[in-house]
């Protein structure tokens, strides 16, 4: 087995599965977080894990278990309902579905928890990297130390600081932005809320705008109020103000059931503005020795769902390659890159599709056929 060191720039779910896979076979690693420790920000919301990828990486990781342990009964139902309040689709969770629902913090706190202590190094935010040549590269860190290594992985997310040494393409702004509020205990704080969202995912839309709502673990209600408008449309809103912040966003929803308003007016918490940024769809790279990435690094997308379940793949996949190939790195790599590279393409394109689908001039009736061809195919 290979002696070589692997170092992950990145614990979210795409870092933390390769150094696991890595661990279950026996392959050393390091993980550098930017963060100060697993509870320095909130891990966002619900994920549905895919039968077809995120699941197969948690086999991988031999995981399957814990990360059933987790599933919350119920959140794969799936309803449509009109501005006016009037319910178009709704489909239940019968248990049949292939995409059940966990908590984002919860998965990536059993694949923190799988690691040999000290694994991740945190509080270690990327300065710089450079190559060093013969396939080494240094990576210098905020308090100016640094490593050096001979395999270097990106799994850094969008705004990847490992990136640049493959690659001089950035993200760009997808035309959509979403603001992310949550009403708190809603069957009991806000309970016509909470009758409209029912027991899964809520699907609100216009052309150009809509809500997504996710029923969580204990109730709460995380809205994804999506907005098709230029970033200086943002700009000049005041989000230090949270009450004018809502206020203003709400106002592009006058004259929907105030049932459905109330996912923003009513809110618990302080509006948090994300602009959607996305890599062309066909990125990719000419092979660099000893560096390769995984994830939001290599492929990020517009949000369609798939995003962690690939990035969690591109871990195992890239892992279960460095084991199959255990003297020859760059073997390794070449296979790894070779399969993600239209792997990821086809799923941004289909990301596209959808989008374009969910905010098109069309909708919700285009989603509800969507929706409805995917049970019948089901």
């Amino acid at each position: 087995m290979t002696t070589t060191h692997v170092t992950i720039i990145g614990a979210g779910l795409g870092g933390l599965t390769l150094a696991r896979v890595l661990h279950v076979h026996g392959i050393p690693s390091t993980v550098y977080e930017a963060e100060s420790s697993p509870t320095a920000r909130s891990q966002g919301g619900m994920l549905d894990i895919h039968e077809y990828n995120g699941q197969l990486a948690l086999q991988a990781a031999g995981l399957m278990d814990e990360f059933r342990g987790l599933i919350l009964a119920g959140r794969e139902a799936t309803r449509l309902v009109d501005r006016d309040g009037t319910v178009l689709f709704d489909h239940p969770d019968d248990g049949t579905g292939g995409r059940p629902e966990v908590q984002r913090g919860e998965l990536r706190r059993v694949l923190l928890d799988s690691l040999p202590p000290g694994t991740v190094r945190w509080d270690h935010k990327v300065s710089g990297t450079r190559a060093l040549g013969e396939g080494r590269h240094e990576v210098t860190f905020a308090d100016g130390t640094s490593v050096v290594t001979d395999l270097l992985v990106g799994a850094d997310g969008a705004w990847s600081r490992v990136r640049p040494l493959l690659s001089a393409a950035t993200p760009e702004y997808t035309g959509m932005s979403c603001v992310e509020v949550y009403l708190h205990d809603s069957d009991t704080r806000h309970p016509a809320s909470a009758k409209v969202v029912g027991g899964g995912a809520l699907f609100v839309l216009a052309p150009g705008k809509g809500f997504v709502t996710h029923r969580e673990r204990g109730g709460n209600l995380h809205t994804y109020v999506m907005l098709r408008q230029p970033q200086d449309w943002f700009a000049d809103i005041d989000f230090t103000d949270s009450a004018a912040a809502i206020a203003r966003i709400a106002r592009e929803f006058d004259g929907w059931a105030p049932e459905l308003t109330a996912l923003i007016t009513d809110a618990d918490t302080a509006p948090v503005l994300r602009h959607l940024s996305a890599l062309p769809v066909e990125h990719r790279w000419e092979r660099v020795p000893g560096v390769t990435l995984i994830g939001d690094a290599a492929h990020v997308a517009a949000p369609n769902g798939e995003g962690a379940n690939l990035a969690m793949f591109d871990g195992a996949e890239l892992a279960q390659a460095l084991a199959a190939h255990p003297d020859d790195i760059e073997t390794a790599l070449t296979e790894y890159e070779r399969a993600m590279f239209p792997r990821s393409a086809e799923t941004a394109d289909e990301g596209t599709e959808l989008y374009a689908i969910m905010f098109g001039d069309d909708t919700p009736h285009a989603l509800i056929s969507e929706f409805t061809a995917e049970r019948q195919d089901g």
